[in-house]
């Protein structure tokens, strides 16, 4: 009974099995990757990193060309404070005499320029209502005019554009006067970080030369003995070009019979020279106004002068003093002096040529070089049948071309 009740069982169906979770539904497929958060971290991390550094980096970038400023200035100073030195002196003590001499020479320059100026600019207050008669009597003559300098006065004092100028100069004292202080600071931090690399340059150069391998630290010693050589020889081709300035212009203001010649002198030698860029219009604007005191024809042939004497500078004087002292081709130092202007403005004009011929001394070194074949070519003349040689090459290449020119088809497409 029990396998009659058995037999007539009917069987279960089998369940079948669950289907597999589908991607993205749930599961381990659809669980965030362990690297992705990590990764989301790092590059968010790396963003901000760079955020802030450039930040720093431009609020920081006055700091670091008045550092670079002063480590030239460092390096144009160390042949005479090394020489100081050598000769028994404290280093700190000899540095500080140089620096004093440069500064009592830059105070004594500028206090006797600015008690010369500020004369001129009192007579030329005082006579400028002559001038100005003078002016208007030319005008009247060669215009048939009728203008007097009392109307003339009257109209510019009651004029719109005066009255705007005075507002805005009083409203920008106070920007001046926070230029002035702002030149200052950036000054002394220059003066200051100059001293402590001149005095200390021994100190530096174990400091470098401490986290550096032995070979290494030959070369970084090469490459500083060479900025330290380009840099001196740049300064004394910039005095000599001084000097050769100075003269020059002091014969003419002598031939003209204007007063404080020899200051006037100075002043075009070392502006012009020093203060690249603008210095050739600064140099030569003071001359031409305390010559335009004596005589208005005065002030053009100064003019005159500066023009010529400066393009005889720049293309003759220039480029052939540069490159004996510095060592480096007139293009380059041109081109050096172009990029530095672009890149730093006038602090990469002043520093430009020096660390170029730096860096061409430095890789010179470590460029292979070999012999020059003896070819007149070389020395820019051209082999004997090199006209005949090319015109045999012209015939044969013209005949190949004719050989495989394809024939030209007769009749129409």
């Amino acid at each position: 009974m029990a396998l009659t009740d058995e037999a007539t069982q009917e069987p279960q169906p089998s369940t079948p099995p669950p289907p597999p979770p589908a991607a993205g539904s749930g599961g381990d497929s659809a669980r965030m990757p362990r690297w992705l958060p990590r990764a989301m971290v790092l590059a968010l991390t790396l963003i901000a990193c760079f955020q802030l550094g450039s930040w720093a980096f431009h609020q920081l970038i006055g700091l670091l060309i008045n550092i670079l400023i002063a480590f030239f200035l460092a390096l144009a100073v160390e042949p005479v404070v090394s020489r100081m030195a050598a000769r028994g002196m404290r280093r700190g003590l000899a540095t500080f005499l140089v620096f004093f001499a440069v500064l009592i020479a830059s105070v004594g320059f500028v206090v006797l320029l600015g008690s010369m100026l500020a004369g001129q600019i009192i007579e030329i207050v005082e006579d400028f209502p002559k001038y100005l008669d003078s002016v208007i009597n030319w005008i009247n003559l060669s215009f048939h005019t009728e203008l007097s300098r009392v109307a003339v006065q009257d109209s510019l004092l009651h004029s719109d554009w005066l009255q705007r100028y005075v507002q805005n100069s009083a409203s920008g004292v106070l920007d001046i006067s926070t230029t002035v202080l702002g030149g200052l600071f950036r000054l002394l931090t220059i003066f200051l970080f100059s001293f402590y690399f001149a005095a200390d340059g021994p100190r530096l150069r174990r400091t470098v030369c401490s986290v550096l391998p032995p070979a290494k630290q030959v070369e970084v010693l090469r490459a500083w003995e060479i900025a330290v050589d380009k840099t001196g020889g740049y300064l004394y081709s910039r005095g000599l070009m001084a000097l050769v300035s100075g003269i020059a212009h002091y014969i003419l203001l002598e031939i003209l019979g204007i007063q404080y010649a020899p200051v006037l002198a100075v002043w075009v030698g070392l502006v012009s020279q020093f203060l690249p860029t603008i210095g050739t219009y600064l140099a030569g604007a003071l001359p031409m106004l305390i010559a335009f005191t004596v005589d208005p024809w005065y002030a053009l042939w100064v003019l005159g002068f500066v023009v010529i004497y400066q393009q005889f500078e720049n293309y003759v004087l220039q480029p052939k003093l540069t490159a004996r002292t510095v060592d480096i081709h007139p293009a380059v130092a041109f081109g050096s002096v172009v990029a530095g202007t672009a890149l730093l403005g006038a602090v990469g004009a002043l520093i430009a040529i020096p660390a170029v011929a730096t860096l061409q001394a430095f890789l010179g070194a470590y460029v292979k070089r070999y012999d020059v074949t003896d070819d007149p070519r070389v020395h820019g003349h051209r082999r004997r049948g090199s006209g005949r040689t090319l015109a045999r090459i012209r015939r044969a290449v013209r005949r190949g071309s004719a050989r495989v020119r394809p024939p030209r088809a007769e009749g129409g497409a």
